[in-house]
């Protein structure tokens, strides 16, 4: 508990107020600790070359081995001068830099016998591209700052946190629909002119990841600052929603409690995989994939009793006092997920603590020669490249927006059908929406089995799995899209009110194979990007999901 409240949000803020006092980090209570998170590979690399990616150039690749023998002497050198350091009175300098006795040199003292400048682990800086810096990483697999090293049920509770949010925010667009008919009455329109309070709010939360989530993967930034940042204004938006003076208010407040609703929506299968390993990710994604279709599905039920009965305020009062609790909770239980902020967080630590200017983070140091602007501008770029470039995402995204978008106009016939139709009141209407839900339960644990016999087998001992063997699911999945609507078509209005609902189960069972795989597919082909290429996904499906309700009615 203790570890999973001090990144939090809260944590953050107690430890500004008692100065970093309480909730102490390892650093703060021993300085000197900041040699176990050198990562001395990289450390060498950046003094060599000058960056931390394996040399490509054959002539300098061919320098390591001697280079290699002359760091080596060093650094066995420099252990049996820290022996005899240790062994000494200790000195601190001004500003809590530890300074060991003169027996250990400092980087800018330490040559060796030809005149090459060394760094404080002995790593020769080459006097051309070489840079005198110490690459902070995490220290092993007992280091508990790592993501990837929490607890399991650490890892639950956040992933149950990420569900929560992702939950909140997607049965924002749903639960507006039962108040369609009495907007159209207070505000004088058309029942495709109300859809927009629908179709807007989709079409900002797909418009939105694409700008919050590459800005999550800057170091600088993380993600945690832009959940909180934009739930609070989600839920103060809400406010402006329920006090619309006119239709035009309605639409724009619609459009932009979704725009600053949606990080979650793409981001949040980053943070899932920032904690579990590729193996077991799969598990984690699923489960958030469960959330996800649980938000539309249950809007129409939460928002039906409300609408019939209080009218359509009502469902927007429940979305902000939803999306209020959860932001609460998060504020006290979420913590940072990203690996890229917490390093920069932990070498900025260290910098103030010891003094030393030389220990900075890997993407502290690939960002060093670039403006916070050009910073920006590459980030928010990326989703588009990756997404109108790359011929396999593209079409995975078209394919699943075609589905999303399916969803949405469907969606849209269940008013016809069953209030119509079977003479379903409001309320009752959203009831059907549970054959859905129920769909997705059901199909969960074979997909389970599925994950455990045929794809985990296949990850390498490196932990690796080949992309497409995330797709054969899909493959199955894709059947039973068309099942399902040509059940529900044929049946309804000609058969019991039970059949079409058994019918739009079959849709759910198809959506989990079909998202599930192409969601693990797209971070599994690019970790280092996965917060921007599911958020191009993101937009694909969104757009298509707010376009398609508009001609619902009319088809």
């Amino acid at each position: 508990m203790f570890e999973l409240i001090r990144d939090t949000v809260f944590g953050h803020l107690v430890r500004f107020v008692t100065r970093g006092k309480a909730l102490p980090y390892p650093e703060d209570k021993n300085p000197d600790c900041w040699r176990q998170y050198v990562d001395h590979e990289k450390t060498a690399r950046v003094a060599h070359h000058g960056h931390t990616e394996e040399p490509e150039d054959e002539d300098e690749s061919k320098e390591e081995p001697s280079q290699g023998r002359e760091i080596s002497l060093i650094h066995n050198n420099q252990e049996t001068a820290g022996q005899i350091a240790s062994d000494q009175p200790e000195d601190f300098g001004t500003r809590g830099q530890h300074r060991p006795s003169q027996v250990t040199s400092s980087s800018e003292d330490t040559q060796i016998d030809h005149g090459q400048r060394t760094n404080d682990l002995g790593h020769i800086i080459d006097p051309e591209k070489g840079k005198d810096m110490n690459i902070i990483h995490f220290d092993g697999d007992s280091d508990v700052e790592n993501p990837r090293n929490w607890s399991l049920s650490k890892k639950i509770v956040v992933t149950a946190l990420i569900c929560l949010l992702t939950t909140s925010i997607y049965i924002g667009s749903s639960i507006y629909t039962p108040g369609l008919k009495e907007i159209t009455e207070i505000f004088g329109v058309s029942q495709v002119a109300a859809t927009l309070g629908l179709t807007l709010f989709v079409a900002g939360y797909g418009i939105g990841p694409m700008i919050f989530a590459p800005l999550s993967e800057i170091p600088q930034i993380g993600r945690n600052p832009i959940y909180i940042g934009t739930l609070i204004i989600f839920v103060c938006f809400q406010l402006a929603v329920i006090y619309a003076k006119n239709f035009g208010m309605l639409l724009a407040f619609r459009f932009l409690t979704g725009f600053f609703g949606s990080p979650v929506l793409a981001t949040g299968g980053a943070s899932i995989g920032d904690i579990w390993s590729p193996q077991k990710r799969a598990y984690a994604m699923t489960v958030w994939g469960l959330f996800a279709v649980c938000g539309p599905t249950l809007g129409p039920v939460v928002g039906g009793f409300a609408a019939q009965y209080k009218g359509w305020t009502w469902t927007i009062w429940e979305l902000m006092w939803l999306s209020g609790f959860t932001l609460v909770v998060l504020i006290f239980f979420l913590p940072e997920t990203s690996s890229a902020n917490i390093l920069y967080r932990r070498s900025r630590r260290l910098r103030i603590l010891t003094g030393n200017e030389k220990l900075t983070s890997e993407s502290e140091l690939a960002a060093a020669d670039m403006t916070p602007r050009q910073v920006a501008m590459i980030a928010l770029v990326r989703p588009f490249t990756l997404n109108f470039t790359e011929p396999m995402v593209f079409l995975l995204n078209l394919y699943i927006a075609l589905i999303y978008g399916l969803l949405y106009v469907w969606f849209e016939s269940f008013n016809i059908v069953f209030v119509e139709t079977y003479g379903f009141s409001i309320s009752i209407e959203g009831l059907t929406f549970l054959g859905i839900l129920v769909g997705a339960l059901v199909v969960i644990p074979p997909f389970f089995w599925y994950l455990h016999k045929h794809v985990e087998p296949k990850f390498n001992k490196k932990g690796e799995l080949k992309p497409e063997y995330r797709l054969p699911a899909a493959c199955v999945g894709s059947f039973f899209i068309p099942i399902c609507l040509f059940w529900f078509g044929w049946s309804a209005g000609n058969t019991h009110w039970i059949m079409p609902i058994i019918g739009s189960a079959f849709f759910s069972i198809g959506a989990v194979l079909l998202f599930n795989s192409v969601l693990n597919y797209l971070p599994d082909a690019y970790p280092e990007y996965a917060a921007s290429v599911l958020a191009g996904n993101d937009f694909f499906r969104s757009m298509f999901g707010a376009g398609f309700p508009l001609f619902a009615s009319a088809m």
